[in-house]
């Protein structure tokens, strides 16, 4: 017991290490987290003498802590007096889950630190978002469209901003609202700490980066092989006709305690979802035609483990962010294969195990090579789950792409 508490305290260092306030410190060592992820390891340094960062990471690799625990930190060490309607930070998130998502890790972070901090995002009343703003905050997180409405009703003012961030920056864009972003970007001060994260780099991106950053730090932590390779990934070759019995039969293991599904439309997470249910099974469906009070319930429910399994659109596959989903299921494979990879990474968070599922039937040869082909691995096939059909897969030889080294200066 000893040598485990000597343990946990040298790796604690490394938090340290950066110099925190101790209040932060507590905090991330309530949370369980021992030692610093690598982008928080190689972003937090950066950060903290003022350099805009273009960050390359993917989901699950702790880049919300990167960026807000150096926000806290100097907020607290340098406290202004507020402006009305003003904030010091901007945080942008491309969905309302995930910007609810990262307001409650800064909130856990900032505990005691009588920081003011809120989320603003459409689906629910705009007052309290206002009423929030009026005194000033420190910092705000906010979805595009909802920004925007405050930004044209003249709730809010940027005359104090120090640091504004672009979270899942092609997520944004993919979204569309490359438009919306622009128009807010246009209202920022240009003296300002811009930071960028992204998990894939299109060339949108770079020109964005370009655009908006002045001489930023590149940092590129995980590529898509690296994030897959935490999971263990199985394909099921089936007829569709069989893909419920599957599931089914999958679900039987009871030690698959929290379970993600991925269906492509939101009228078939529904009918899973009802499926499940007939068959005693506890679930719920996610998608984005629920009012948004209605979703925050389903992720609660599933974050308590008052249901087992959450049915979901690729809505999910950027917004949940839960440590004990220890399987994800591909119902449908996604069009997108920049999406696979979101989803695979709701499983294996904060050290755990986690396992991905995905039923393949003979359309979906193209998709899953291209999946593939974007992870840079081949998939194994398991023959011996129930219902499994022998049909010709001819998979590609994954291509090998050079990666980017961590830490290189965007020049």
């Amino acid at each position: 017991m000893i040598e485990k508490k000597a343990q946990t305290e040298g790796m604690m260092s490394g938090f340290k290490h950066f110099q925190l306030a101790d209040s932060i410190i507590e905090q991330i060592k309530h949370r369980g987290y021992t030692e610093p992820t690598s982008i928080q390891q190689e972003c937090i340094p950066l950060l903290m003498q003022g350099h805009d960062l273009l960050g390359i990471a993917q989901t699950g690799t702790g880049k919300t802590a990167a960026f807000s625990l150096h926000m806290i930190d100097k907020f607290i060490k340098n406290k202004i007096d507020l402006n009305p309607k003003s904030s010091r930070a901007l945080i942008l998130a491309p969905t309302r889950e995930l910007a609810s998502q990262i307001f409650e890790s800064i909130e856990y972070y900032a505990t005691g630190t009588n920081l003011k901090i809120t989320v603003a995002y459409g689906g629910i009343k705009k007052q309290d978002q206002v009423d929030a703003l009026k005194s000033g905050l420190d910092i705000l997180v906010a979805t595009p469209g909802r920004l925007l409405d405050l930004v044209l009703s003249d709730e809010i003012k940027f005359s104090q901003l120090e640091i504004f961030i672009l979270d899942e920056a092609d997520s944004m864009m993919d979204l569309g609202f490359s438009k919306t972003v622009e128009k807010i970007i246009q209202k920022l001060p240009i003296n300002r700490q811009t930071l960028l994260f992204s998990a894939t780099m299109p060339n949108e991106i770079e020109q964005l980066s370009k655009e908006i950053q002045r001489d930023p730090r590149r940092v590129e932590i995980s590529s898509n092989s690296e994030t897959a390779n935490a999971v263990t990934q199985s394909i099921c070759l089936l007829a569709k006709s069989n893909k419920m019995l599957l599931l089914l039969s999958i679900l039987e293991n009871t030690d698959y305690k929290s379970v993600l599904i991925f269906c492509k439309t939101k009228i078939g997470s529904d009918i899973v979802a009802q499926n499940l249910l007939e068959a005693e099974i506890q679930a719920l469906s996610f998608h984005s035609n629920k009012h948004q009070r209605e979703r925050e319930r389903v992720l609660q429910e599933f974050k308590d483990s008052n249901i087992r399994v959450l049915v979901a659109t690729d809505v999910a596959a950027r917004g949940i962010d839960i440590e004990d989903i220890n399987l994800v299921i591909n119902f449908n494979l996604p069009d997108d294969p920049r999406n696979y990879i979101h989803r695979v990474g709701r499983t294996a968070r904060a050290g755990r195990k986690g396992e991905a599922i995905s039923f393949v039937v003979e359309n979906d040869v193209e998709l899953i090579n291209s999946i593939q082909e974007s992870i840079q691995q081949k998939i194994p096939i398991n023959s011996n789950k129930k219902f499994h059909k022998e049909f010709s897969l001819v998979i590609k030889k994954p291509k090998v792409k050079n990666k980017t080294k961590k830490g290189k200066k965007k020049k």
